[in-house]
């Protein structure tokens, strides 16, 4: 069993990665939260928090999820004396053959006085026009057991905006855990992806551009002396095709041959009308920087609709239409 520290997560707000996990701020407005629900046995991380932490969308095992057990978060009642912390969460961790899976953690910690400390303070209230910032903390799923088992989801005090008191993050951060279990949760990078310099999973965005009326005019602004590129293609299942935001996995992908790099830019700079299609690729391509600076993505349909769409760093993006000589010019490196 491992032994480690707890972190927490910081992300800009807007741009954290769904389902980071339960905030556990608790109730706004200043008021003074009520007693936790006590649960008679504690089980396990999977089975109270099967969701707790989750980092990214994993193709579903065929497993069912257990539903989790979700009591009332709430102080600490003077007849419930915690002897352990359990938090549970999820981490990417190297595949036995290559890549990364997401486990799924349960921790657990006994000596935990300063926490409990913490766990009692008052939230902070606001005197007056307080400057907060846009970071949101992201504290681990955390319970309380006691010698009985029995166990309960503690409200995190706030400090003036919102956020856990520092103290109460010092001693989270502080806490020494013991890992008690895990479990692979699913493949988020297989090793054919991660050799090739690609992520597993990528959004078709021609698909979510067009279909939400964006972007302009064809006019693409793909430049002939861009330098090396990387391709990675995507299959799109038969349920992810035509829906909001297809997700496609990965098939083949690599540095892309600099022969072939010249006759993929000139095919995106042509200026031939976009045809009127709405029929969903099952296959796309994604060309990106190979050294992995910002630069324009460049997104193509290799069936379906056939269209392009180049997209800046510093956003929007312009439509173009490919053909089939540009899908073979894709083709496995």
């Amino acid at each position: 069993m491992r032994s480690g520290r707890i972190a927490l997560a910081v992300a800009l707000l807007g741009v954290a990665l769904g389902g980071c996990g339960d905030t556990d701020i608790g109730p706004g407005g200043g008021d003074e939260p009520g007693p936790a629900q006590i649960v008679e046995t504690w089980t396990s991380c999977a089975e109270a928090a099967p969701q707790a932490g989750a980092i990214l969308s994993v193709p579903n095992t065929g497993a069912p999820t257990p539903a989790g057990v979700e009591p009332k978060i709430g102080r600490i009642d003077s007849a419930f004396t915690p002897v352990t912390a359990v938090l549970c969460g999820r981490e990417l961790r190297p595949g036995p053959g290559g890549g990364r899976d997401q486990v799924a953690t349960e921790r657990r910690a006994t000596q935990i006085a300063p926490l409990l400390a913490a766990l009692r303070l008052p939230d902070q209230e606001s005197a007056g026009d307080v400057a907060c910032t846009l970071d949101m903390i992201v504290p681990p799923w955390l319970a309380l057991l006691d010698e009985r088992g029995r166990w309960l989801r503690p409200y995190l005090p706030t400090d003036t905006c919102g956020k856990p008191r520092p103290e109460l993050r010092t001693a989270l951060a502080e806490l020494s855990t013991t890992t008690v279990d895990t479990r692979v949760v699913g493949q988020v990078e297989g090793p054919a992806a991660e050799a090739a310099g690609c992520a597993q999973r990528w959004t078709d965005l021609v698909w979510v551009e067009t279909s939400n009326g964006r972007p302009g005019p064809p006019a693409p602004a793909t430049s002939l002396a861009a330098g090396p590129l990387r391709l990675c293609v995507y299959q799109v299942p038969s349920a992810q095709q035509g829906s909001g935001k297809p997700a496609g996995d990965f098939v083949y992908g690599g540095p892309l041959p600099a022969a072939r790099q010249a006759g993929v830019l000139r095919a995106l700079a042509n200026r031939r009308a976009v045809v009127d299609c709405a029929t969903p690729a099952s296959r796309f391509a994604v060309l990106r920087p190979l050294d992995g600076t910002a630069g324009p993505d460049r997104y193509v349909e290799l069936d379906g609709c056939r269209r392009f769409l180049v997209t800046a760093s510093t956003g929007g993006g312009q439509l173009g239409q490919g053909d089939d000589a540009l899908a073979a010019l894709l083709g496995p490196v």
